[in-house]
């Protein structure tokens, strides 16, 4: 290779890791907490029956299930109340909306005469965050390249990539939409999708 073709070589290489270096800088992430899956214990028996009986937005069935749904329309979560006084709550975006759904489960227990003296402790047991990494992914190539993934393009268009080394369970469309599930904090999902991006990238550049 002559000098001037080898001169031309490099500056190919510099232009391309210019462009990948750019196109790294512009990738715009956007994601958002859309579920908080907490558990707690109330250490208070519950009457359950007397709690259906007299609350509305209630379900109770226990032939079939010994836990009672309690349905809170703001902020919009769903409690699943068990007799001995754990609760699981659901939907909440926010810690504070997690802490204002288990005040109105407190409150709603005052009707009945259930009075709640301790202050429950909170257990984060998933968070289910959603969102764009703002690049188009070709999932037939993640599929074979990322070791940790199933994709049935038949059944369902998502590829799922378990990222163990952020504990993350990651949804990927071929548009750059996400869905992640399995952290216990907002920081850890912010920390999954870095780590997933540059994973992304890597399978990218080979």
């Amino acid at each position: 290779m002559t000098k001037k073709k080898a001169g031309k070589t490099v500056k190919k290489y510099k232009k391309s890791v210019k462009r990948a270096k750019k196109a790294e800088d512009g990738v715009k992430k956007e994601i958002k907490v859309v579920n908080i899956v907490i558990s707690t214990s109330l250490k208070h028996d519950i009457p359950l029956e007397k709690m259906a009986a007299t609350l509305p937005n209630t379900e109770y069935n226990p032939e079939q299930f010994p836990g009672l749904v309690l349905r809170i329309k703001e902020p919009k979560t769903s409690a699943l109340i068990f007799s001995s006084g754990n609760v699981v709550c659901t939907g909440a975006r926010s810690m504070d909306k997690v802490r204002e759904s288990i005040k109105k489960i407190i409150k709603s227990l005052e009707k009945i005469n259930i009075k709640i003296t301790i202050k429950p402790e909170i257990h984060i047991q998933n968070i289910v965050a959603s969102g764009s990494i703002g690049m188009d992914l070709n999932l037939n190539v993640l599929a074979m390249k990322l070791n940790n993934t199933e994709y049935e393009p038949e059944q369902f268009p998502g590829l799922v990539y378990k990222l163990r080394e952020a504990n993350a369970t990651f949804l990927l469309f071929s548009n750059g939409k996400i869905v992640c599930t399995g952290t216990k904090s907002e920081d850890a999902v912010h920390d999954a999708v870095e780590k997933l991006i540059v994973n992304l990238k890597r399978v990218k550049i080979k």
